[in-house]
């Protein structure tokens, strides 16, 4: 049997001490939960169901400050029949009010991934969703620029344009749908 020198031991002991004292304080990190996410992600909830009218519409949502304001908008891809045909899903552009969420646009047959872009057009970031199926048969990223009040409603059709190269930015709704609320 061989012996281990003290200082070896008292070495692993101060090391299991550090290890333990750093996990509970990640611990004490991860308990603390996210007020803002939790509440915002609550409220986007219920704007979809008093909007909608169906406390059981699905969707995900992300949220980007997509103006450069600091306050982020939300972007959220609603899923189910209502929703969804052939050609993708409805996509919402919310921005915040003073009391709720207010519609800036509601994007027809769109399927992720949803980017958003890092060039910009009128203040707000441009977006691009994936175009697939009813009568397009080969999918493309389609643009959405900002027009001032709106982003375009159909990807499908100007002023969205087909985007010739592999959008860059930030995917903030992709597949396979998991999240889906």
């Amino acid at each position: 049997m061989k012996i281990v020198p003290q200082y070896w031991i008292a070495f692993l002991i101060a090391m299991i001490c550090s290890l333990l004292l750093m996990n509970s304080c990640f611990a004490e990190v991860q308990a603390q939960p996210d007020f803002k996410t939790s509440s915002t992600e609550e409220s986007i909830k219920d704007f979809i169901q008093t909007w909608d009218g169906d406390k059981a519409t699905r969707y995900i949502a992300a949220f980007q400050d997509l103006n450069t304001d600091g306050i982020p908008e939300a972007i959220v891809y609603l899923t189910g029949s209502k929703w969804c045909g052939s050609g993708g899903c409805t996509t919402l552009i919310l921005t915040q009010g003073k009391s709720s969420w207010k519609i800036v646009t509601k994007i027809t047959i769109s399927r992720p991934p949803i980017r958003v872009l890092s060039n910009t057009s009128h203040g707000w970031h441009n977006i691009s969703i994936w175009v697939q199926g009813g009568s397009i048969k080969t999918g493309y990223d389609a643009e959405l620029i900002f027009n001032g009040k709106t982003y375009p409603k159909n990807p499908t059709v100007p002023p969205a344009r087909q985007v010739k190269e592999q959008s860059t930015g930030e995917v903030v709704i992709s597949l396979p749908n998991t999240g889906i609320k």
